[in-house]
């Protein structure tokens, strides 16, 4: 499968791909591409766009993509999927919805991804997935303890 977003990846466009690789098609190819050039480099490409406006797994409203794609694949039987989810979204949204404490740290350990001089977006992919290995291996964990919404709840 081939996928489309915006390059200059931050939260969810990382989160995404991490999990398309994970749990649907190991073999996932992605592209990067301007804004402006998404929708035609994805009819070009016999990509499916997400992460941008109008994609069928991008932002729903105060839901993010990555909890599209939970959806669209049927992944939310799995509680440490959907609490990642709710981490992800608190991280690449306004935290309204969730309210989730994990969401800010994300979103910095994100924010510093992006100044490490990496090439490309890919390399970004590469070296922030074992970020997102670790969270869902915490996603996991808090699941096994009884706190499906993260340690982090009062």
């Amino acid at each position: 499968m081939k996928w489309i977003t915006r390059e200059k990846v931050k939260v969810d466009r990382v989160a995404c791909p991490w999990l398309i690789r994970k749990f649907i098609d190991p073999e996932a190819e992605f592209f990067f591409v301007p804004g402006d050039k998404v929708k035609s480099e994805a009819a070009r490409l016999g990509a499916t766009p997400f992460d941008v406006p109008d994609a069928e797994v991008g932002h729903h409203g105060k839901k993010c993509s990555f909890e599209a794609i939970l959806k669209k694949y049927r992944l939310e039987g799995d509680p440490a999927l959907m609490l990642l989810g709710r981490i992800v979204n608190g991280a690449d949204t306004d935290n309204t919805l969730w309210n989730q404490p994990e969401g800010p740290g994300l979103e910095a350990i994100a924010e510093g991804f992006r100044h490490l001089g990496f090439r490309d977006d890919h390399e970004i992919l590469a070296a922030e997935g074992i970020v997102y290995d670790a969270l869902y291996a915490y996603c996991q964990e808090m699941v096994r303890r009884g706190k499906p919404e993260g340690d982090f709840k009062s």
